[in-house]
């Protein structure tokens, strides 16, 4: 019994000393030499320390601000809560939230007249999606632009600035950081 019991005893203290101690140190170790930025959270800096995250999107609803994509995530934009609502497409529950974000939509961009860009009305997956099409910042831009009084040749030329392509060039869509486009237009274009 003793040959069994010691040789699987090594065996485990040798496991858990390489899969449990030094290789997620050495991970670890890699992803700060490596990916300093993103292993830190992505955070975006402000004059008073981290404004926000690259990675996790935040609620905006003043008429100066873009809004990002509706969130069903606890609260709303709550990372701990995140997750998709889960409806399918013949719930009426789904149906109803559809209905009222549309609503929402026109009333908040009177001027935009266009069939309204779906991730404007739907939530993401995670319900923290820090992200917005091209489309729906195209379709927010005049409200942008008559808070802040600017044109809205200003206002579209920051969201191309803040566009980023699709990755590796095939994959995704274009798309724009709600919180950085703020930022720029914050710092740019400041609310009088």
């Amino acid at each position: 019994m003793r040959q069994q019991i010691l040789p699987a005893l090594r065996m485990t203290a040798l496991l858990t000393l390489l899969t449990g101690l030094l290789y997620p140190l050495l991970v670890t170790g890699l992803t700060q030499i490596l990916f300093s930025k993103q292993a830190h959270g992505s955070l975006i800096p402000g004059k008073n320390g981290p404004v926000g995250s690259e990675l996790i999107g935040q609620g905006f609803s003043k008429p100066q601000y873009f809004h990002p994509r509706p969130s069903v995530a606890g609260d709303g934009y709550d990372a701990a809560n995140s997750g998709g609502s889960n409806l399918g497409p013949t719930s009426q529950k789904l149906y109803d939230r559809l209905k009222a974000a549309a609503a929402q939509f026109r009333k908040e961009n009177p001027d935009y007249q266009g069939e309204i860009p779906s991730d404007a009305i739907t939530a993401s997956a995670s319900g923290v999606d820090p992200d917005i099409s091209v489309a729906n910042a195209e379709a927010q831009a005049a409200r942008v632009a008559k808070a802040r009084n600017i044109s809205s040749d200003e206002v579209l030329s920051a969201v191309r600035s803040a566009t980023s392509a699709r990755d590796l060039g095939f994959l995704g869509e274009a798309r724009v950081n709600v919180l950085q486009l703020n930022l720029a237009l914050d710092q740019n274009h400041p609310v009088r």
